[in-house]
């Protein structure tokens, strides 16, 4: 395993992220994606920390808190040393209770209310400062490493959620402060607010990058290059289309695809990456999801790739990745069928520099 700095920080995170996401589950599209308790979240994470990762992400709606709480929980249960590991959360989502079998009336009216209430989400101060307290709560810690926002609130305006942000640092809540599924021009507004006002700044920046969808190349990496912003891939199997499982004729009935389509992808571009991608893999001795784990490691814009597992033989695939050196070859195969289709102004602006870059000697 190795280990990146986080940005332009002095944090190290090990360049696989182990992902939350399949814990905790039990309601709506988290029961799909993963009900891990307990037990199961305890063997997972002890193997992911022995295996050399240090960087734990999840978020607060994940399992509608579940996840922070097994998690949490797994961090005690365990023993980890706090020193030695990176805790991520998010905030944004709007949690609803988690109701039982057995859930009285008053218990389902409340999550209907809860359904419909506002300023329960969103990145205002008022819910920050709320969901803040609320994680720490449910994880059992008393700081979280990096605080995500999740998404954007079109309602509250980019300077609110930053000076909240910052103000959940200054009170030692928060050590970092990131961002997930902006588009470039609003990370770059984000930016220049936090430098004009003196605030804490994102430093990294989780998106959804996979061999099979590298929109992502367009605006955002040459941003977060410029501007020393770490790249966090989730989804890099894209949903699980690229473990291999997945052909033409159809997928396993009981896989996480098949039940739940996200994120959207090119099925014949995936398929065609899928096909490059066999026989690297079964020349490495390895699997097709590991390639595809291994592409993005060797991207010098990536810091650390978030995987998900629901058992030990899936963590233990994903584990190997950064193990595979792909050779420039198998790169350049790798990049040419996944590449993406020109768009403007990106091929004038190539046309235009072509002449100017050649002057160089």
């Amino acid at each position: 395993m190795r280990y990146k700095k986080l940005g332009r920080t002095g944090l190290l995170v090990s360049e696989i992220c182990f992902g939350t996401m399949t814990i905790g589950g039990d309601a709506g599209i988290w029961g799909l994606i993963g009900k891990l308790e307990h037990k199961e979240s305890d063997a997972l994470i002890k193997a992911a920390f022995d295996g050399g990762v240090n960087f734990f992400d999840t978020a607060d709606v994940y399992g509608f808190g579940a996840s922070e709480e097994i998690f949490g929980a797994s961090l005690k249960s365990l023993g980890l040393p706090r020193d030695e590991i990176v805790v991520a959360t998010k905030v944004h989502g709007r949690l609803l209770p988690r109701l039982g079998p057995n859930a009285s009336a008053v218990e389902h009216a409340e999550a209907e209310r809860r359904a419909g209430a506002r300023n329960v989400n969103g990145l205002s101060r008022k819910h920050i400062m709320q969901a803040i307290d609320d994680s720490l709560r449910r994880t059992g810690l008393d700081y979280i490493d990096l605080y995500q926002i999740h998404g954007l609130d079109p309602l509250t305006p980019l300077e609110e959620t930053l000076s909240a942000l910052d103000d959940v640092v200054k009170a030692g809540k928060v050590r970092y402060i990131g961002l997930c599924n902006l588009h470039a021009w609003q990370i770059t507004k984000s930016l220049w607010i936090s430098d004009k006002n003196n605030l804490s700044r994102f430093e990294s920046l989780q998106m959804y990058y996979s061999i099979a969808g590298r929109d992502l190349e367009r605006e955002v990496v040459p941003l977060a290059q410029d501007q020393n912003l770490a790249i966090l891939p989730w989804s890099p199997l894209a949903g699980g289309f690229l473990t291999g499982k997945h052909t033409r004729d159809g997928g396993p009935n009981d896989a996480r695809r098949t039940v739940f389509d996200f994120p959207p992808v090119d099925r014949e571009r995936a398929f065609a990456c899928i096909d490059a991608m066999r026989p690297i893999a079964q020349a490495h001795d390895a699997s097709i999801a590991g390639v595809a784990l291994a592409w993005l490691l060797h991207k010098p814009w990536v810091t650390s790739v978030i995987i998900g597992a629901k058992n030990p033989d899936q963590l233990k695939d994903n584990l190997v990745a950064p193990k595979i050196k792909l050779a420039a070859e198998e790169m350049a195969a790798l990049d040419a069928v996944s590449a993406l289709a020109e768009e403007y102004p990106g091929w004038m602006t190539a046309r235009q520099g072509d002449d100017r870059a050649s002057q160089i000697s």
